[in-house]
């Protein structure tokens, strides 16, 4: 399939830029910019963040409730819509490495076309079909992605969906190099090229409807494209019934400062925000705690666990994991000394979350 050049549509800074940074808070679909010409990984990252750096301040007024209704039972979230034996073909508009050069692997952001026949919402994923076909002579099975943009999609105009993707290579144990079929067909992806696409799938990551709750993003490495389509819903876009005024607060892990993703994004949107949004990074290779222990994500969110014990026992407080699996027991040994003092048994009162739709786990 030869590839072609394709010049999308979308509002963002003239200047040079390492993110997909929109110049107004509303996405517009008149301004064109080359993408070809953008580079997302991030450039002179400062690991010396402290707890508290980049915070935010919390507004004291008591915000209107609103009722809650059931992911599983919201109208108009659309689910395989399009399956492994009628998939829609879509073509890559973008393919951008963005970690850096010295990054432990290498992480993509791409958008593909949909035209709009892939409607789907924040924290759904789509099923991507590799080209070719297995040792068996059967066409490859699909891999579920996490979608990395809003509804909206990257150009403002409900027509693309954005992935985020890791470049699977391992060695096993014979000593061969392995690579992953699905993620280094999309990582090698070129513009103009088809991509088979099935979904969209999922309700358990959908965002809460209450414009004022707290929302609190845990995320390693990919793990990060449901919250970034999250948080440009929050901060990036206008939306006449939407205004999210409640406290989004991320919790990033990598393993390098050039292994972060989004980050000039996040930044920008802490400027936009600073009311509603905070941020905060954990370098498990660069950055330490006060023990002299390296940085995992649960290690940075010991240092706010009070505060974030505090937030998980009110009713408007929604919990999102996304990524490496092994962090979910990090955090659970944080919570059971912390509710311990309150004389409630953390795993008990987790299920509880989970049944009220205020914990939401996907992790690999």
């Amino acid at each position: 399939m030869a590839s072609a050049a394709v010049t999308a549509s979308v509002s963002v800074p003239t200047s040079k830029s390492s993110s997909l940074l929109p110049a107004k808070t509303s996405i517009s679909s008149t301004d064109r910019i080359n993408f070809n010409k953008i580079s997302l990984y991030p450039r002179n990252v400062s690991t010396s963040l402290k707890p508290g750096s980049i915070k935010a301040q919390v507004t004291t007024e008591t915000p209107a409730k609103v009722e809650k209704v059931s992911k599983k039972n919201e109208e108009g979230v659309v689910t395989n819509k399009f399956k492994p034996k009628t998939p829609y073909t879509g073509r890559c508009l973008l393919n951008t490495k963005i970690t850096g050069d010295d990054a432990p692997g290498e992480t993509w952001h791409m958008v593909f076309s949909t035209e709009g026949e892939v409607p789907y919402r924040e924290g759904q994923s789509i099923g991507v079909i590799a080209d070719g076909i297995d040792k068996n002579g059967k066409p490859h099975k699909l891999r579920l992605y996490s979608i990395a943009s809003s509804a909206l999609g990257d150009f403002g105009d409900s027509k693309t969906v954005s992935l985020c993707v890791k470049r699977l290579v391992y060695t096993n144990d014979q000593g061969e190099i392995v690579k992953g079929v699905c993620s280094n067909f999309l990582c090698d992806l070129k513009p103009g090229s088809e991509v088979k696409i099935t979904g969209p799938v999922g309700k358990e990551m959908l965002m809460p409807k209450d414009p004022n709750a707290t929302i609190i993003m845990l995320g390693t490495g990919t793990g990060i494209a449901p919250f970034r389509s999250f948080l440009w819903k929050m901060f990036f876009e206008k939306h006449d019934d939407y205004k999210f005024n409640g406290l989004a607060w991320l919790f990033l892990g990598v393993p390098t400062s050039s292994s972060l993703l989004y980050k000039e994004e996040f930044e920008k949107m802490k400027e936009i925000a600073p009311d509603n949004f905070r941020l905060d990074f954990a370098v498990s290779r660069e950055q330490k705690n006060e023990k002299g222990e390296k940085m995992y994500i649960q290690t940075r969110m010991a240092e706010y666990a009070e505060e974030l014990w505090e937030l998980l026992k009110k009713d408007n407080t929604y919990v999102y994991m996304c990524g490496l699996k092994g962090m979910e027991k990090g955090i659970d040994d944080i919570m059971v000394s912390l509710a311990a003092k309150d004389g409630i048994d953390w795993l008990t009162y987790k299920k509880e979350l989970k049944r009220a739709e205020q914990w939401n786990v996907e992790v690999y």
